[in-house]
């Protein structure tokens, strides 16, 4: 077993290892997730924490960890009797981002469950990390049925394996540690919750600090075993000190006063649910036994909420991490004011207090109603008459001149609109690509459409395919009994067809003809929703653009949907429109995307009004590019921009040429009269 790296020999990072101290202290905190650049220190830490848990007390034998003074009585090792027991290191386990189901939570041998009634259970990643760490590398990219059981794990404090109306259970309860790169996407608002705690970490730029980062790390790839010996004592020490915060935890006092501060604090930043009100308590709880006090303070409040609240006031992933610290100050400040100015003759009596029912919290900063200090919300701009004026939609002649109308130039890049919910566009037939929620796919989780022999390990059974495979053999393997008498040949793994994610190329117009700054602004608030839409189906994204002589890709195809609408936002407009350019600079995008990943499948968003100028017969040129794309099987539709009193119809004429269609910015919208759901079907017509 290799030596791992000293957790006290970790240069900065405090808010990273001030989170993971407090959840060793204190597991009931429920976890921390870990955001950052690579090349943090993020997977070193959360490994070297494991060599600084206390042991636990383990049943001998039981491959559940049941605790020998309060076995579980269902445990599937049992029953066990109360007594004493073996310690062992607590564990972390990691989870690999690629696990499949049975990895995860265990497999149950369907074979002699059905045919001699026997709950033959190997035990999965869950039930080694029951009373441990549970360490998941890269989280925000797990599969979606895998976050799925991580939730009701984290939720049951329970594991729970179906297969065919044979069950098994098992405790699982575990610190659940995540770390994540948000370049290369976001996680999951429910499984986001469910972490305690989130920091933010980043790279030193400080050369002192760096220079002993790389002096240390050296130092210990060079002789490990060396390098930890030297970091014995601080080790030993911090070890110490969890085991008294520990000890200390049961005696900390939570008071009335505390509470207040904490509900209006969560109160003034809106977070959903009660959930951060409990972590911030239980983290303010451990703050205080860490520095070796018995009552929560002020600066233990403001602490907790620096960590427990980031994460859970994000309402779409667009919105930046962190808290405004200001108004973190004010709420707790006002707090504070209501609690010395109560009638209570004792608001800090022994054992605290809870605020009291109904009317809310006198303290809660209700009065802080919108004011959100002063944030615009990207909405409709208004600052200024259009640079195009009405006419700006009939300036540019297609196929004619290249001299630009005025607002022709580069202009500054312009605001998005307020986004919305997007009618759900998909690509036609039945993928098999990675798990999501836009087009039909061959997946292991979803409605049952039929049964084949199992290629591997049998993970979801189809019964009856299964029954009446083996019917025809029962009398010539003498079957006597009521059972049924199962080879392994007989039995039938369930097709299921669920959803997928896709690779969403959006191919954007930013030249002279789309240059009106409410325009743009439209434009760019309906791109918004469509990442919004996106992130919420577990696409990937990419993005190019168009504009003056060329095109480039702003954004590579990544599954971060954030970066695609940051690259958005400063995306500036004006010059020609070398609309052909764009198209074929997307036709190599995929080309290399589906050499990378054959089985996810593209959709070509391409939002423009139609127009294309620039070299001989630009028209043909982009009606060329997109037959290419045609002929290559690419679903697609075309965002029409077109607007004012003259209409070309440029944009429907390249919907045809791309062997998609096309829908205006109005018809994109969820809620307009076009319609609920529009499939993008490779023949150009709405399925």
């Amino acid at each position: 077993m290799s030596t791992p790296y000293p957790f006290t020999a970790i240069v900065g990072q405090d808010d990273l290892r001030l989170g993971l101290l407090l959840n060793a202290v204190s597991p009931a905190v429920g976890g921390v997730l870990v955001r950052g650049e690579k090349g943090t220190a993020k997977s070193t830490a959360v490994r070297a924490l494991a060599a600084l848990m206390p042991e636990v007390d383990v049943v001998a034998g039981c491959r559940f960890s049941c605790a020998p003074g309060a076995p579980d009585p269902a445990c599937p090792d049992g029953p066990h009797e109360a007594g004493t027991g073996v310690s062992r290191p607590a564990r972390t386990v990691e989870l690999p981002v690629g696990a499949s189901e049975d990895r995860l939570v265990g497999a149950l041998d369907i074979e002699r469950a059905l045919s001699e009634g026997v709950k033959a259970f190997e035990p999965g990643l869950l039930a080694d990390a029951h009373r441990g760490i549970l360490y998941v590398d890269e989280v925000n990219l797990l599969h979606d049925h895998l976050v799925d059981l991580l939730l009701d794990a984290a939720a049951m404090g329970a594991s729970y394996v179906e297969r065919e109306g044979v069950s098994v259970r098992h405790a699982a309860r575990f610190l659940l540690v995540g770390t994540m790169n948000p370049e290369e996407g976001e996680l999951r608002p429910q499984l986001l919750d469910r972490f305690g705690l989130t920091v933010e970490v980043a790279a030193s730029r400080e050369t002192d600090l760096r220079v002993e980062v790389v002096r240390r790390r050296l130092a210990y790839d060079d002789d490990p075993a060396g390098f930890a010996a030297r970091w014995a004592d601080e080790e030993a020490a911090l070890r110490e000190r969890i085991v008294a915060a520990r000890a200390l935890l049961p005696r900390v006092v939570l008071g009335d006063g505390v509470l207040r501060q904490i509900a209006a604090t969560c109160a003034a930043f809106e977070v959903d649910g009660m959930r951060a009100d409990i972590v911030m308590a239980r983290t303010a709880t451990a703050l205080a036994a860490w520095a070796g006090r018995e009552e929560v303070v002020e600066d233990d409040v403001r602490q907790a909420a620096l960590l427990a609240l980031p994460h859970r006031r994000r309402r779409n992933p667009f919105d930046a991490p962190g808290l405004d610290e200001d108004k973190l100050d004010e709420a707790l400040d006002e707090a504070a004011d209501t609690a010395d100015g109560d009638d209570d003759p004792d608001p800090d009596g022994p054992g605290g207090g809870v605020p009291p029912q109904g009317g809310g919290p006198d303290g809660a900063p209700a009065t802080d109603g919108p004011d959100d200090g002063g944030a615009d919300d990207g909405g409709t701009d208004t600052g200024g008459p259009e640079d195009g004026g009405p006419g700006a939609p009939g300036r540019e002649e297609t196929g004619g001149g290249d001299t630009p109308a005025p607002g022709g130039g580069e202009q500054q890049p312009v605001r998005a609109g307020e986004p919305f919910r997007t009618k759900m566009l998909s690509v036609p037939g039945l993928g098999e690509g990675a798990a999501g929620r836009r087009s039909r796919a061959r997946t292991e989780h979803g409605r049952t459409t039929g049964s084949r022999r199992p290629e591997g390990a049998l993970t979801k059974l189809h019964l009856a395919a299964t029954v009446q495979a083996a019917a025809p053999h029962q009398r010539a393997r003498g079957r006597s009994g009521r059972g049924l008498v199962v080879r392994r040949d007989d039995l039938r793994q369930a097709t299921r067809e669920g959803r997928e994610g896709n690779l969403v190329l959006f191919v954007v117009d930013a030249s002279g003809s789309m240059a009106a700054r409410q325009r743009m602004s439209a434009v760019k608030g309906a791109v918004m929703s469509l990442l919004l839409d996106a992130y919420q189906r577990r696409d990937k994204v990419g993005l190019v653009t168009f504009r003056g002589r060329d095109a480039e890709v702003a954004l590579p195809p990544t599954s971060s949907v954030d970066a695609a609408a940051a690259r958005l936002e400063t995306l500036p407009t004006g010059g020609r429109t070398p609309l052909a350019a764009g198209l074929l600079k997307a036709h190599d995008v995929l080309r290399v995307e589906r050499l990378r990943d054959p089985s996810r499948r593209a959709l070509l968003v391409v939002v423009t009004d139609g127009r294309a100028t620039g070299g001989v017969d630009p028209v043909a040129l982009a009606a060329r590019a997109g037959r290419l794309h045609a002929s290559e099987g690419t679903a697609s539709v075309v965002v029409d921009c077109e607007s004012g009193f003259v209409r070309l119809g440029l944009a429907a004429q390249l919907a045809r040429d791309l062997g998609g269609s096309a829908v205006t910015l109005d018809e994109l919208r969820a809620d307009s009269i076009a319609g609920l759901v529009k499939d993008i079907t490779a023949t150009g017509r709405a399925a």
